[in-house]
């Protein structure tokens, strides 16, 4: 099993979210992702600085995209969407859906195609090393149009909101667990709680690691039958084409 997964480099395996999603692995991000991620967010402040508007950057989302805001109040825009999308409901999704999902997320963000800044890239990798799992509840995602609510309550969790589960599984204030990880809130700006949200992830983590458990399901079930067959010193001829 891997010990260690780096992102940023070359597109992820099943075997890399299953290490990092069910055991652990260290998540590290390619230097030359970091680069990436730093010359796209360079281009995202220009287009802030531009009169011209410019969707997610200087406009609302949606039915609000001809809406120009402020500079003054574009924080406070990508704070809202996230807290305005944390609204799952119903049971807590399995710790390892959720660690995918964070991961899955964290390889587009370093693809440097976001227009996030570097330090968000690096505080989605030091919550997996922490051990950090944000809490996501079972229902309110918008599946094909994106998993919104998953992911908000992630990206929620890297803002010091809401709640999440620490290394030893113990349920507590995102602020509490970041602190005491040495991890910093970040304070998104203009682009940033669009890119945190605006993908599949979650469905995708768990499709990955039901592929991964199909796999060896279907190999115990060759296994077993073989086993079986061959206890009772039975014939193979059932099997021929």
């Amino acid at each position: 099993m891997n010990e260690s997964v780096t992102v940023g480099s070359q597109p992820l395996t099943p075997q890399d979210v299953v290490a990092v999603a069910r055991h652990d692995a260290r998540v590290t991000v390619h230097a030359d992702a970091v680069r990436r991620v730093a010359d796209t967010r360079a281009l995202i402040e220009g287009l802030a600085d531009d009169p011209q508007p410019h969707y997610g950057i200087s406009t609302g989302f949606g039915a609000l995209a001809t809406t120009f805001i402020a500079e003054d109040r574009r924080a406070q825009l990508q704070a809202s969407l996230i807290r305005s999308h944390a609204a799952g409901t119903g049971s807590e999704v399995e710790r390892e859906v959720v660690r995918a999902l964070m991961l899955l997320r964290l390889q587009t963000l370093a693809t440097g195609r976001t227009g996030v800044r570097a330090v968000v890239v690096e505080t989605y990798a030091g919550l997996l090393n922490a051990g950090i799992t944000p809490v996501v509840r079972e229902y309110g995602s918008l599946g094909c149009s994106g998993d919104l609510a998953p992911l908000s309550h992630v990206a929620l969790a890297v803002m010091g909101e809401g709640e999440v589960r620490d290394a030893a599984g113990d349920l507590r204030e995102a602020a509490d667990a970041l602190a005491a990880a040495g991890i910093a809130p970040v304070a998104l700006r203009e682009k940033e709680g669009l890119a945190l949200i605006n993908g599949t992830d979650g469905m995708l983590g768990m499709l990955l690691l039901a592929l991964h458990d199909l796999e060896m399901l279907l190999t115990t079930a060759d296994v077993a039958a073989a086993i079986s067959i061959e206890s009772q010193l039975g014939t193979d001829a059932v099997f021929a084409a």
